[in-house]
């Protein structure tokens, strides 16, 4: 972390994104380095130099209030101690008063969800339950400022939308600051405000979540286009399936426009004959969620090409109804039900404009689907 002068105001959730680039010039491997940022930065704000053995050559941390941490969880809990006499140790550790956890106990087993065996020794515990109760301990802190690792991992989904539900009401609900230090980018939306992205220790982008994780994901994806050439794109060895898209092109080159009609052409060349070809093209946000898939085979028969042809098929939709914004680009073809003859996810990143006459602030509402609604008032 190299000559940063970065302030964090109080209240607002903000997410940290490291990048991984120095791991070939130290030969160390992606999520090695990725670790040693996250500990230099995390040891940086809390610290905590001692662990990692680190010594600060320059700069200084000023912080304002109480601070917490949730890194390790489960830090603190012996197996042969029931969860009950866990909450209590563990809670300790983390800094809690014994009134505190008093007053939390109930809360804590409830968020949780081990009430019936609370009085068994955690060795016990299935690793869900054991994370689970972890997690409720470290979650019920009352700190100003909260240090927040990859523990919102933990658990299924279920408990991970829970986990993050927490996060978020400590850091909007009661007015604290949460520092999120992690590279899972698909949250950051949903979870934070503001995003310090981080390179080489040196800050590569501050600002709205939004912006800073579409900067974040657009440096891996090809530059925005309305044409693409496939051909020399990496496939994955089990979808050469003896025929290759070679190039997508969309609209006729003309611009993307919300609830405007949209054409796409997929050229492709075929090495043997095969039976039942049929193809697919979809939009994808930038961090992967598909948004909408267009299958030929769900309007057009599906077809047998011989081998050595060439062509492409035209798709033509009425309405694209995604809001303005970046959209991935996804491509593929099979044969019969299941087998994939060539896939292409993310080839391109493409964008969709507002159209004309739309509500001001349309184009601010990100990206997502649109749809073409028929609305009717009804007032007495």
């Amino acid at each position: 972390l190299s000559r940063r002068n970065h302030a964090v105001d109080e209240a607002p959730a903000c997410r940290c994104l490291g990048v991984e680039p120095v791991a070939r010039q130290q030969h160390l491997h992606p999520d090695r380095v990725w670790q040693l940022l996250q500990d230099t930065l995390r040891a940086a704000v809390a610290g905590d130099h001692s662990a990692l053995h680190l010594e600060q050559t320059e700069g200084r941390v000023q912080i304002t209030g109480r601070v917490a941490s949730l890194l390790e969880v489960g830090t603190g809990f012996h197996p042969d101690l029931t969860g009950r006499e866990n909450i209590f140790l563990n809670g300790a550790i983390l800094g809690m008063s014994r009134r505190e956890i008093h007053s939390k106990f109930d809360e804590i087993v409830a968020f949780a969800e081990v009430e019936k065996f609370i009085d068994t020794p955690v060795k016990r515990y299935s690793s869900g339950m054991y994370v689970r109760l972890a997690f409720a301990v470290a979650a019920h802190l009352e700190p100003e400022i909260l240090i927040v690792d990859e523990v919102l991992a933990v658990g299924d989904a279920q408990f991970q939308r829970k986990c993050i539900g927490k996060i978020k009401d400590v850091a909007r609900g009661h007015g604290r600051t949460v520092l999120l230090v992690s590279h899972n980018i698909g949250t950051v939306a949903n979870l934070c405000n503001r995003v310090l992205w981080l390179e080489r220790g040196l800050v590569r982008s501050f600002g709205p979540a939004e912006a800073v994780a579409d900067s974040y994901l657009r440096q891996f994806s090809p530059e925005q286009s309305l044409a693409f050439d496939t051909a020399g794109l990496p496939r994955d060895p089990r979808h050469l399936g003896g025929l290759t898209i070679n190039r997508v092109e969309l609209n006729r080159g003309e611009p993307l426009v919300n609830r405007e009609g949209m054409t796409a052409r997929i050229h492709f060349e075929t090495a043997k004959a095969l039976h039942e070809v049929s193809f697919g093209l979809g939009f994808a946000t930038v961090d992967g969620t598909r948004l909408i898939t267009m299958d030929s085979d769900f309007h057009l028969e599906r077809r047998d090409l011989p081998s050595g042809s060439s062509g492409y098929v035209e798709l033509r939709l009425p309405s694209l109804d995604l809001g303005p914004g970046t959209y991935c680009l996804d491509v593929g073809v099979r044969s019969g039900e299941a087998t994939a003859l060539d896939y292409l996810p993310a080839f391109g990143v493409t964008e969709v404009h507002a159209r004309a006459g739309a509500p001001a602030g349309f184009a601010l509402l990100g990206g997502g689907v649109r749809a073409a609604a028929t609305w009717t008032w009804f007032t007495s």
